[in-house]
């Protein structure tokens, strides 16, 4: 993005000669237009490529959470619990539930910030 906007030429500064106005006209237009890509486009642009990254990596860690969950579970299955798949799960459950405790510990507290009456 260019930090230095052109200057925006006029149509009515002094010329050598009334034949020049189209082009000035042409230029004047061309500049309107690049100033207006460059205050609408160019931060639309920016906000829906971080919207669409944005996506994709929630995605992704959805995916990569689910797919390590089942697979600890088999292992846990397998290795540690003797083909006890309820001590697996439960043991799977506990760890999410301790982390939604400590997420739920560690929140903002919306209503503090609101002046009561």
């Amino acid at each position: 993005m260019d930090q230095h906007p052109r200057p925006v030429p006029t149509l009515n500064s002094e010329s050598s000669g009334t034949g020049d106005w189209p082009a000035r006209a042409a230029d004047l237009v061309d500049t309107l237009v690049s100033l207006l890509r460059d205050k609408t486009v160019r931060p639309l642009t920016l906000v829906a490529r971080a919207i669409v990254f944005g996506v994709i990596v929630f995605a992704a860690a959805v995916t990569t959470v689910t797919l390590v969950s089942i697979a600890l579970v088999r292992v846990l299955t397998i290795y540690a619990f003797s083909g006890r798949v309820w001590a697996a799960d439960f043991l799977i459950g506990a760890v999410f539930v301790a982390i939604g405790a400590i997420a739920w510990t560690l929140r903002s507290d919306r209503g503090a910030t609101r002046s009561t009456k």
